[in-house]
């Protein structure tokens, strides 16, 4: 499951997504300062979007909340449930990253890195409990598959304002992306530069 992702972008990019609605990108709290971060995990802050009542804000909020055994959740089954009564939200980021069993000779867990296909960043579906937040899970695209059993809910950019207005039916949005929408790299260990 994905318990870090990666968020590479600045900040002016995220706003532009809500420029075909009426409602722009608020900040509540003052513009957040974006930094580049190669990994963002459990416990950590990152800005994420939700639906205030002006419209979509963005503020920081830790990645999981304590469930009833006190272990952090930071992954929710999306599959046969509904987010009307829900806070939903969403988290901007240039990567997630899912990990498999060691490569030979290594101790540490083999850890890929999935991006969008054709664009620098996307959006991931999540809810917010107890002022933290956890990413929304479903069955495994085909370019997950491999790799995980289930994988992040991932949005495009111009289709993340739907997941916070419920302008399309959940299981439009709750749903693995087409084959080929994700292109995915080693990221531990690194790969082995190619001699000429």
């Amino acid at each position: 499951m994905c318990s870090q992702f990666q968020v590479k972008l600045p900040l002016h990019v995220v706003e532009a997504s809500f420029s075909h609605t009426r409602f722009p990108l608020r900040f509540p709290a003052g513009r957040p300062n974006i930094e580049p971060r190669d990994e963002v995990t459990i416990g950590d802050s990152a800005a994420v979007v939700t639906l205030g009542e002006d419209g979509p804000e963005m503020a920081p909020l830790p990645f999981a909340w304590k469930g009833p055994n006190r272990r952090p959740v930071f992954n929710f089954r999306s599959d046969g449930r509904r987010f009307d009564g829900s806070r939903r939200c969403l988290v901007p980021a240039s990567g997630f990253f899912e990990f498999t069993d060691p490569q030979p000779g290594q101790k540490r867990k083999t850890r890929w890195l999935f991006t969008l296909q054709g664009e620098e960043w996307f959006w991931m579906a999540g809810i917010v409990r107890d002022g933290a937040f956890a990413l929304l899970t479903t069955e495994p695209g085909e370019d997950v598959a491999p790799y995980h059993n289930r994988q992040v809910v991932v949005l495009p950019p111009d289709l993340g304002p739907d997941w916070l207005g419920l302008t399309r039916p959940e299981d439009a949005l709750l749903r693995p992306l087409a084959a080929g929408s994700l292109t995915v790299e080693r990221a531990f260990p690194p790969l082995e530069p190619t001699l000429l």
